[in-house]
């Protein structure tokens, strides 16, 4: 089965919606060597620039180890069909994403990913983050939780309820399924992936020495979620940062995904 888009189909590319999709493979390549990803499951979106009609998505059966840069279908959003490319529009891919996508501004990319440790959480009866240490709590201000369950997500409704549920927030715990982040851009979206898959990872290490769980002081917590981040010291901020150093790596190791 043959996914890559021809490479003539996309001569009228611009620049800006060229870099979206290079960040966007790279963003599916970085997910699958970190464990992020589930088979040939899970979505990573993008609202293609400057088209609020339309968003990326790979066709499905693709495995986001050989996702590269050409590889993308433009999905219509109000219809859910392909605009440009070719390939099958995974359902629960466009239920989910798409009535996010138009609903929430801040949701220019949205991943969703069954991640071992977060969906692990997603699973007990408090999936909440605890104020335990750092990382947790910088992440705190940023996390909605779902606590219903509806099945598979094969009508807009259930996107349309889940963005309400969003919110202004970044990162959605979504009862007995997975994680959803939202972001302005993808290395956005990406940087709260990896960062509360940590912070799963780091309170399920913890709860599984069966001690008692040292939580911050509210003063310090307080303090913590008000200077944590530094995204007003630094320009470009730390989730661009993270994401082009770890695109560095892609560079050096499977640089076909820019291709």
């Amino acid at each position: 089965m043959q996914f890559r888009v021809s490479p003539k189909t996309l001569d009228d590319c611009s620049a800006e919606e060229w870099q979206a999709r290079l960040d966007l493979a790279a963003a599916h390549r970085l997910a699958f060597n970190q464990g992020f990803s589930e088979g040939i499951f899970n979505h990573l979106t993008l609202v293609v620039p400057g088209k609020s009609d339309r968003y990326y998505q790979i066709p499905f059966g693709m495995h986001w180890s050989e996702v590269t840069a050409s590889s993308f279908m433009e999905v219509g959003i109000d219809d859910g069909k392909v605009r440009r490319g070719s390939g099958d529009v995974e359902r629960s891919c466009y239920c989910i994403h798409a009535p996010i996508h138009k609903a929430l501004p801040q949701a220019k990319a949205v991943f969703h990913t069954h991640m071992p440790y977060a969906s692990a959480l997603t699973r007990l009866e408090d999936p909440r983050i605890k104020e335990i240490g750092q990382t947790e709590v910088g992440m705190m201000n940023e996390i909605a939780y779902d606590d219903l369950y509806t099945g598979p997500a094969l009508d807009p409704a259930e996107g349309a309820r889940l963005a309400k549920v969003i919110g202004d927030k970044s990162v959605l715990f979504m009862a007995n399924h997975g994680i959803s982040t939202v972001g302005e851009t993808v290395a956005d979206a990406y940087d709260r992936l990896y960062y509360i898959e940590r912070a799963a990872q780091v309170q399920i290490y913890a709860m599984w020495t069966g001690e008692k769980l040292k939580k911050l002081p509210e003063s310090v917590v307080e303090k913590t979620k008000r200077d944590i981040g530094g995204d007003s010291l630094y320009h470009p901020g730390p989730a661009q940062r993270h994401f082009d150093a770890l695109k560095r790596m892609l560079d050096r190791k499977e640089p076909d995904y820019a291709t």
